[in-house]
């Protein structure tokens, strides 16, 4: 069984920074590919925000690139989101996500709020 533990969030004013963090139990963390995922209140889905693949490639979505960045440390079992030039429209409940792959069933975490003030 996998669980996914986020921890960071918090109230910040815009132009502040916050990291998120991501730590997994269970095996083989290296391997898979790691997303951070967002929903923003009032919003019914979550948007991908940024992925770290098992080689360390990231994507980002539009919305954070060059604010975000993703990373990760496979000797922790911890994914990372270094949040920076926040924003109010960053505000959301920030999840964890492992997609299914391998034959694995896909794993959220609970999320995490980071609420940015204006």
């Amino acid at each position: 069984q996998v669980q996914l533990v986020e921890s960071g969030g918090g109230l910040v004013q815009a132009g502040g920074s916050l990291r998120l963090s991501c730590a997994a139990s269970g095996r083989g963390f290296s391997i898979f590919a790691m997303d951070w995922y967002r929903q923003a209140p009032g919003k019914q889905q979550r948007e991908l925000v940024a992925r770290i693949s098992s080689g360390g490639s990231t994507n980002y979505a539009d919305s954070v690139k060059g604010r975000f960045t993703i990373s990760r440390d496979n000797a922790k079992n911890t994914v990372y989101l270094q949040m920076n030039s926040l924003k109010p429209e960053d505000t959301a409940v920030y999840y964890c996500h492992r997609a299914a792959s391998f034959g694995n069933p896909a794993y959220w975490g609970q999320g995490t709020q980071v609420t940015v003030s204006s």
